[in-house]
């Protein structure tokens, strides 16, 4: 069977999360709250931002994930691994199955609009506040992962040997 398109730019979302939530349990406690200008707040608040966001994607897509803390909460990183575990299950169910409709109309607080701008947003909101962390590690002299689809696509089977 041929993984949609769509699952597929999810599945690598939900690997660079995954990548980077194991980065940062690393980082001391004192390391989880830099930032520097110009991006969303602390590592930890960033990664709380993301995977919140994600649960109040995946809500309106119809996949509500259990006890949500939604965008912007101020998560431990713990808690946000654990509600992580949750986008991953929700990931997977949202586009495995045929039931999934990208161009069905949802009414959101932006209006109207087509389920596969929600999920494009998914994918671009987690890459943008993903690059906000790389950012704030580097500027602090901190490795950060390599989360480009050069660096997952080894890991699906997605590059040829030749």
């Amino acid at each position: 069977m041929t993984i949609p398109l769509m699952l597929r730019q999810l599945r690598h979302d939900v690997w660079a999360t995954e990548h980077l939530i194991g980065r940062c349990r690393a980082l001391s406690a004192e390391q989880l709250e830099l930032t520097v200008p110009g991006t969303y707040g602390t590592i930890r608040r960033t990664l709380g931002h993301i995977v919140g966001a994600d649960e109040s994607y995946l809500g309106r897509l119809g996949l509500a994930v259990a006890d949500p803390f939604g965008p912007g909460a101020d998560a431990s990183l713990a808690e946000v691994a654990a509600h992580f575990a949750d986008v991953k299950v929700a990931v997977e169910r949202i586009l495995s199955g045929e039931e999934f409709d990208p161009d069905r109309v949802m009414t959101t607080n932006r209006g109207p609009i087509r389920a596969w701008v929600l999920v494009t947003q998914f994918v671009h909101h987690g890459n943008d506040h993903r690059a906000h962390i790389g950012t704030i590690l580097g500027a602090h002299g901190l490795d950060a992962p390599d989360l480009q689809v050069w660096a997952y696509a080894p890991t699906v089977g997605g590059l040829s040997d030749g």
